[in-house]
């Protein structure tokens, strides 16, 4: 990894899991890490771990969203590395503070507002980069434009498969947007493969307990591996805008970080511009793409 002295780095959900590890890997590194956690004592023992600096940041809030993201402004002016990290998998039906099911809420619209909160401060910075974690879950999914909030029918995986198709939209329509502002910002996104982490803790039990078990360790990765997709794209001097990275192994299960593909329907302009308009509509967060 190339040395990171001097930028600043926002990771969210870098308490735990592939966050963490991808906090720990950057510090080390030499980046300033802001560490956008929805719980204190979390974040706090985080910041313990790595040097980096706690922020309260709730994706399932956008008062929390639009909390930190001010906090994070006011202490960085120039913010060089987004890191769209946090997550939640297959849950039980619930809704965030605003209304929204949680995995469209938390994966994507939380992500969406935060991201459009911090973009003035990246414009700016040269190299600067919005780094987005999807899945190979959404080879799955659907944006279903008639019930993105699943109020008729809720379904935990289709209800992740269309978060993380969601992650992919986004970030391909950030980067045709960046672009077409010629800003020196770019977006990429990546899936970090099959990890132990608390990410599966929603899961059925009898799905934790073999992805726990050691007979599983040629198509499960520690934490640490997970995050290397995410470092090379954060870092990598060859990455370009609009680039999707994951483990080469099997399936995409594990494995070094390559440039990979991701599914047709991910690259829909007309979906993903439907998307991203009802997105500022529902976060109430408008983009610009001036510093």
């Amino acid at each position: 990894m190339p040395d990171q002295s001097g930028r600043v780095a926002v990771v969210t959900g870098a308490n735990t899991g592939v966050g963490l590890a991808t906090a720990r890997a950057l510090a080390k590194a030499g980046a300033t890490v802001v560490l956008a956690c929805r719980d204190r004592d979390r974040a706090d023992a985080a910041a313990a771990d790595t040097g980096g600096e706690p922020v309260l940041v709730d994706l399932g809030s956008l008062d929390s969203v639009r909390a930190g993201a001010e906090q994070i402004v006011a202490a960085h002016p120039r913010v060089d590395l987004l890191i769209n990290n946090a997550g939640v998998m297959m849950t039980p039906r619930g809704r965030t503070q605003d209304g929204f099911e949680l995995q469209i809420g938390i994966n994507h619209l939380g992500h969406f507002a935060l991201t459009g909160l911090l973009l003035p401060a990246m414009l700016g910075a040269p190299g600067s980069r919005v780094v987005t974690v999807s899945s190979n879950a959404h080879r799955a999914g659907e944006i279903n434009f008639d019930d993105l909030n699943s109020r008729d029918r809720y379904r935990p995986m289709a209800a992740y498969a269309q978060s993380k198709l969601a992650n992919l939209l986004f970030a391909y329509e950030l980067q045709r947007r960046l672009a077409a502002a010629k800003a020196m910002t770019i977006s990429v996104a990546v899936h970090p493969g099959s990890a132990r982490t608390e990410l599966a803790r929603d899961t059925p039990r009898a799905v934790r307990t073999v992805m726990a078990s050691p007979l599983m360790s040629w198509m499960v990765q520690e934490s640490d591996q997970a995050a290397l997709p995410t470092l090379r794209a954060a870092t990598d001097p060859a990455v370009r805008g609009g680039d999707y990275y994951g483990p080469d192994g099997w399936n995409g299960f594990k494995g070094h970080p390559v440039r990979t593909a991701s599914a047709l329907r991910s690259h829909d302009a007309a979906v993903a511009r439907r998307l991203w308009e009802k997105s500022e509509r529902l976060t109430e967060v408008a983009y610009r793409f001036t510093p």
